[in-house]
C-alpha cells in the first residue's frame, strides 16, 4: 500500500502502484543557474617512491603513488542532485526508542535535501511497502515525506530482500534520473525469510552486479549505504552488498547514533562534485612495466602486458581525496616512468574534463641515501594497505573461530606500522591506523565478543578503507570528534556537527542513560 497524506495530517491508504514511473519530474535549471560559480579542476599529484635510482640497474620493484584530490564545493553551492531511496527496518525489534530515533534521523535527511533533490522511502517487516514515491524535496514534498515517517509503526518479521528488491524498483523504473543515485538501508535483524544462507542470488542486479547475466549485463549499478543498527544484524551479508554496489557498511552500535551516522552518509551524497572519475595509465618507456594495483573497492585492470592500466573511481565527493600505489618494475636507464590521463564530468559544467601528469626519476652514477630514502607519502599509504589487509586477514581467521590468530595478526601489524619511517616520523594517519587496528584486535577479545561487536566493527574498517570513504563504526560517528579522520571530508564532518547540535536537546527526553560496559 502507498500512504499518501492528506488535509487533516493523517495517512491515507491506497493500493501500491503496480510500477513505480510515478517519481516526480526534475527540476529544471533556472536562469539563475548562469550565476553559479564554476569547479575547480581535480588535483592530480604523482610522487615516485624516492628522488633518484642508479642508472645501471634495473629495478624490480618500484611503486609510484597517485593521488586525487576533488575540488572544494563554492560557498552556498550544492552538489549534484541526489535520487535518495531510505530502505528501512520496522520489525518488531525496532519498537519504542529506537523506531523513534529512526524517524528522527531520516527526518534529518529530509530536511537536508533541496527542491533539485528527489527521496522516495520503503519500510519492510515481513513485507515490504513503498510509503512514499519518489518525490522532489519541495516544501511540500518535505512536509508529506515527513509525515509518511510519521506513519511508521512496528510488525513482526523482517524481510530484508523483499524491502532491497523495492527500494531497487523505485530507481530503476523511475522515468527522469538525477545525476547521483543512492540506496540507504538500515536492519537491526537477520532476514526471515530468506533461508539461512546468504540470500545475493535473490538480489537484483542493480544492487548486487554479480547476478549479471543475460538481459540484465548493462544494468545501472546503484549504490547502497548500509546501516547495521544494534547487535543482532547480518553484517556479513550487508557489508557484500554495500561492497559489491559501491556503497559503504556502517555498524551503529549505540541507537542515539544513527542521526549521526546518515548526517555524515547525506553530508558527502549531497556534495558530490566529480562523476565517474576513471585513470588511465601508460608506460612512458619501454622496459617500465606495471606490476599491480592494490586499488581497493574500485575496480582496476592491467593489459598490453603491463603498459597500460586502468581505474575506476567513480563520483568524488567536494575535498575528497584517493591515493593509489602503483608497483612497477623499471628497467636500467629509463627515467620516464608513466603518463597519467585523469577523465570525469564535472557536474556543474556537466562537460567531461581531461588533465594530463606525468612521473619521471632521476637515473645517477651512485646514489646519496637521501636519493633512495622512501618518501613519506608513500611509506603512509603502504602503511594503509597493510592495515587493510591485517584487518581483512583478522577478520577470515576470527569467522572460522581463531580469534587469537586474530589477534596476534592484528598485533604484529600494529608494531610493524609503528617501526615504519612515517610512524617515526609522526604521521597522523600512522597513528590513526595503530589506534583503530588496536581497538579492532580488543572487539575480537572472545568468540563471543567477536560475534557481538567484533565482526561489524572489523568489516565496516574494511569497508572503509576499501572506498578510502567514510563510515560509522561502534561508538564513534567520523567527523562526530573534532579530530584527525583520513577519510572524512569537510562536508561529511560538517553534516555531522549540525546533527549533533540537533539531536543534543531533542533526544534527551527519550534516550535512557545506559550503564557503561
Amino acid at each position: 500500500i502507498n500512504q499518501l497524506p492528506v488535509s487533516n495530517g493523517g495517512p491515507k491508504l491506497e493500493p501500491e502502484a503496480v510500477q513505480f514511473s510515478d517519481d516526480d519530474p526534475l527540476l529544471e535549471a533556472s536562469s539563475s543557474s548562469s550565476s553559479t560559480v564554476a569547479l575547480q579542476k581535480v588535483t592530480i599529484k604523482a610522487v615516485p617512491e624516492c628522488d633518484a635510482l642508479v642508472a645501471s640497474k634495473s629495478v624490480p620493484q618500484f611503486t609510484v603513488l597517485i593521488g586525487l584530490k576533488a575540488p572544494p564545493l563554492p560557498p552556498s553551492q550544492r552538489g549534484a542532485p541526489v535520487d535518495l531511496v531510505t530502505v528501512l527496518d520496522v520489525s518488531r525489534s525496532m519498537h519504542g526508542t529506537k523506531l523513534n530515533l529512526l524517524k528522527r534521523a531520516v527526518n534529518f535527511v529530509i530536511d537536508e535535501l533541496g527542491p533539485s533533490d528527489r527521496l522516495s522511502i520503503v519500510s519492510f517487516s515481513n513485507q515490504a511497502r513503498r510509503i512514499f514515491r519518489l518525490s522532489r524535496m519541495t516544501e511540500s514534498g518535505r512536509r508529506d515525506a515527513k509525515l509518511a515517517v510519521d506513519s511508521l509503526l512496528t510488525s513482526s518479521g523482517t524481510n530484508i530482500v523483499d524491502g532491497l528488491k523495492k527500494g531497487s524498483r523505485v530507481l530503476e523504473e523511475r522515468r527522469y534520473k538525477n545525476p547521483v543515485t543512492s540506496i540507504m538501508f538500515l536492519s537491526d535483524g537477520n532476514d526471515h525469510y530468506n533461508g539461512r544462507g546468504p540470500y545475493f542470488h535473490l538480489l537484483p542486479p542493480s544492487i548486487y552486479p554479480g547476478n549479471n547475466s543475460g538481459p540484465h549485463e548493462n544494468v545501472e549499478t546503484i549504490p547502497v549505504h548500509s546501516f547495521a543498527f544494534g547487535s543482532d544484524h547480518d553484517p556479513v551479508t550487508m557489508h557484500a552488498i554495500s561492497d559489491a554496489s559501491g556503497g559503504t557498511f556502517s555498524f551503529i552500535e549505540s541507537y542515539e547514533m544513527v542521526q549521526g551516522a546518515f548526517a555524515s552518509c547525506i553530508g558527502g551524497l549531497l556534495s558530490v562534485v566529480t562523476r565517474g572519475l576513471h585513470l588511465s595509465l601508460r608506460s612512458a618507456s619501454k622496459g617500465v612495466v606495471m606490476k599491480s594495483i592494490p586499488s581497493g573497492r574500485y575496480a582496476s585492470e592491467i593489459t598490453n602486458r603491463g603498459s597500460k592500466a586502468l581505474i575506476n573511481v567513480g563520483d568524488l565527493y567536494a575535498d575528497e581525496e584517493k591515493e593509489f600505489l602503483i608497483n612497477l618494475s623499471v628497467a636500467a636507464r629509463k627515467t620516464l616512468l608513466l603518463d597519467i590521463v585523469c577523465s570525469y564530468i564535472d557536474v556543474v559544467s556537466e562537460k567531461e574534463t581531461v588533465e594530463i601528469e606525468s612521473v619521471e626519476i632521476r637515473r645517477v652514477k651512485t646514489v646519496s641515501p637521501s636519493d633512495t630514502k622512501v618518501k613519506l607519502e608513500v611509506d603512509r599509504q603502504r602503511n594503509r594497505l597493510h592495515a587493510a589487509e591485517s584487518i581483512a586477514e583478522a577478520q577470515k581467521m576470527a569467522e572460522m573461530g581463531d580469534v587469537t590468530g586474530a589477534r596476534d595478526l592484528l598485533a604484529k601489524g600494529r608494531t610493524d606500522i609503528l617501526g615504519s619511517s612515517s610512524a617515526q616520523a609522526g604521521d597522523d594517519m600512522c597513528v590513526w591506523l595503530e589506534e583503530d587496528m588496536k581497538e579492532t584486535e580488543r572487539r575480537m577479545g572472545s568468540a563471543e565478543q567477536y560475534q557481538k561487536e567484533g565482526r561489524a566493527y572489523a568489516l565496516s574498517g574494511m569497508s572503509s578503507h576499501g572506498a578510502q570513504r567514510a563510515t560509522t563504526k561502534g561508538k564513534k560517528v567520523v567527523g562526530a570528534e573534532r579530530r584527525y579522520s583520513p577519510y572524512s571530508t569537510k562536508s561529511m564532518a560538517l553534516m555531522v556537527v549540525k546533527a549533533e547540535q540537533l539531536s543534543d536537546d531533542e533526544t534527551k527526553p527519550i534516550i535512557k542513560k545506559e550503564p557503561e560496559n
